[in-house]
């Protein structure tokens, strides 16, 4: 028999995530960044709203923790504990692909790198554990955005810079792709960041549902992709499954 009531996860991962913010969440933040459907996201925050555990800043608004209880507000995941929970998936991820694989979390206004996984060729010897990676040019970085909404307001009022013909400065497009990453549930960066590499990335999720970090992998584009450039479909599995796995040694979809 299970341990935990799923609803109360979400309910407290949902207090967590408005907590967390300095602003006022929509309904549809809310629900993309716990990957809940609208109807099940509104019907939580309704109960929340009823006892008092959040409140409205005007009818139909956006949602926030009610003052009495900001002391719920929640510590991000330590970078060192990440690591360690995704220390097997990614050395897996990296010999099942053949590329460099990497953890990245979003931590003082910026996609962080925590792991770190050499292609098995170790022809990448630059080690990136503490780099930072862009959040609108790369694969780990647009989960991120997708996701995680201080991420994504963490970019607004700045310039997105281009760093190749490829890069997406449009503000417009760029939220066009990431709403395709909602609803696909993974990100690809082809050749966004640097001319030739072509990254691949999937959300990792914690016990109650929130991305707390992203898993991927990044290479040679010629290897990574197919004739139209578009990701090998046997990599994206493998980076999502990795992904999965990764959220299962936070809690999420464990049966206890």
């Amino acid at each position: 028999m299970s341990a935990t009531v799923q609803s109360v996860e979400r309910a407290a991962a949902m207090l967590r995530l408005l907590a967390d913010e300095n602003e006022p969440i929509g309904l549809a933040q809310i629900a993309s960044a716990l990957g809940l459907a609208k109807g099940t996201a509104h019907g939580l925050l309704r109960t929340l709203q009823d006892v008092g555990f959040i409140e409205q800043t005007f009818p139909t608004g956006p949602y926030r923790v009610a003052p009495e209880i900001f002391r719920l507000g929640w510590a991000r995941l330590d970078l060192n504990e990440l690591r360690s929970k995704a220390l097997n998936w990614t050395d897996a991820l990296a010999a099942r692909t053949g590329e460099s694989a990497r953890v990245a979390a979003f931590a003082d206004g910026q996609a962080v790198v925590a792991h770190h996984v050499f292609r098995p060729d170790l022809s990448d010897q630059v080690l990136l554990t503490g780099s930072a990676v862009p959040l609108h040019a790369s694969a780990l970085g647009k989960v991120l955005l997708a996701f995680d909404p201080g991420a994504a307001r963490s970019i607004m009022g700045k310039p997105l810079p281009g760093y190749t013909f490829r890069t997406i400065i449009d503000r417009v497009a760029l939220q066009r792709d990431l709403a395709s990453i909602r609803d696909q549930g993974w990100a690809a960066a082809v050749e966004e960041s640097a001319a030739g590499v072509t990254g691949v990335a999937a959300p990792i999720r914690d016990g109650g549902g929130y991305v707390v970090a992203a898993v991927g992998i990044e290479g040679d584009t010629n290897r990574m992709c197919d004739e139209r450039s578009r990701p090998r479909p046997a990599l994206v599995s493998h980076v999502i499954r990795a992904g999965r796995s990764i959220s299962r040694e936070l809690g999420h979809g464990r049966e206890w």
